[in-house]
């Protein structure tokens, strides 16, 4: 099964995603924090995978270092509960998703990236 928003470029996700957090007083640090956390990117990697315009599955196939407790991540984003979704990439884009939420929502960089 395929998404449309499996094709989309991270770009434009990421886009998206800052506009959000922006709007809520955060910044695009901390942005690229939650997204290298998930993901292993560093600042530098993200800005490569938004100019070389790769697609979201492009983008996660080729994280360097997919953090493990990702699949700890738990709750509602969009309506739907993101432990029960079973296709890696979609989980992996709603845990994206969960945890930028989580900023947006004024929570602490600390909490939201699991540092006790």
């Amino acid at each position: 099964m395929s998404h449309r928003i499996y094709a989309m470029t991270f770009a434009r996700i990421h886009a998206a995603l800052l506009a959000k957090v922006e709007r809520k007083g955060r910044n695009r640090a901390e942005l690229d924090a939650v997204i290298g956390w998930l993901t292993g990117y560093d600042a530098t990697g993200i800005a490569q995978a938004v100019e070389d315009g790769r697609d979201m599955g492009a983008f996660f196939a080729s994280a360097p270092a997919p953090n493990p407790a990702r699949m700890d991540v738990t709750g509602v984003v969009c309506g739907v509960r993101v432990e029960n979704v079973e296709e890696p990439l979609m989980r992996d884009i709603r845990v994206l998703d969960k945890l930028v939420d989580e900023l947006a929502k004024g929570r602490p960089l600390a909490k939201i990236l699991r540092q006790q």
